[in-house]
């Protein structure tokens, strides 16, 4: 009996080591699902070479995490597992196979426990700092996309204006903060927020774009690349919808 008391322990502590690395893997920004598959992968030693792996090798954070599961998994769970059912006296009986099975049954449950994620969660929270997320991958910065500062000078098109009025997500540029000539900072800035000389946005966009309005003066100069701009980017989404509908037939 205690040989199957083993196999349920070890069943347990696999189960609870995969959970574990799922949890901790998507503290660093990824789905729950890419998270679980790649947790189990490592843990159970098989290697697979897709682009998710790829942000997981990638990432310093996550590489160590994988790391530790490979080390795991090879620890010889899997084969004290095997080790125990062929040593078991006596063999494996009705009244055995059910107590396994039943032991299966109520492990696969605990594996499926809402309260069991949250507990993990809460402990990876208070006792690790896996807080880590992979912005180049959540924000999409590979090609022509990249996340850049410019800073506000005299006479630049962008100076003592509000950013409702500037309307740069027409030139698929997003403002994401600005640090203040003081040292302050706006996160999320609205509408109403007025750009000032010194003033230094980090924004997201097209690389050539952010190039661009970096250079960009004031006046009617300024106002016409704006609006050259804003074709560009319409004719860009123009195409994109256009290779989607195409996909989609």
């Amino acid at each position: 009996m205690a040989a199957f008391v083993a196999v349920l322990v070890t069943v347990a502590f696999s189960l609870l080591i995969t959970r574990v690395g799922t949890t901790a893997l998507v503290h660093t920004g990824l789905s729950r699902q890419v998270a679980r598959f790649q947790a189990r992968s490592a843990f159970f030693g098989v290697g697979f070479t897709t682009s998710e792996s790829e942000s997981v090798v990638n990432h310093p954070v996550r590489r160590r995490i994988v790391l530790w599961l490979v080390l795991l998994g090879n620890a010889g769970i899997v084969t004290v597992l095997a080790s125990v059912v062929l040593s078991a006296k006596g063999g494996i009986t009705p009244p055995r196979a059910g107590i396994l099975a039943g032991g299966f049954a109520v492990l696969m449950l605990l594996a499926r426990s809402t309260l069991l994620e949250r507990m993990i969660d809460a402990a990876l929270r208070r006792w690790s700092h896996l807080e880590i997320r992979d912005y180049a991958d959540l924000l999409h910065l590979t090609g022509d996309f990249a996340v850049a500062e410019l800073q506000v000078e005299h006479g630049d098109w962008l100076a003592d204006r509000a950013l409702g009025e500037l309307h740069l997500r027409d030139e698929g540029v997003v403002v994401l903060g600005i640090t203040r000539a003081d040292g302050s900072w706006v996160g999320a800035p609205d509408g109403e927020t007025v750009l000032h000389a010194g003033d230094v946005l980090v924004v997201y966009g097209r690389e050539d774009r952010v190039c661009e309005l970096d250079e960009r003066g004031g006046g009617a100069t300024g106002d016409a690349a704006h609006a050259a701009a804003v074709a560009e980017q319409e004719r860009l989404e123009a195409e994109e919808e256009e290779r989607e509908a195409v996909g989609a037939r």
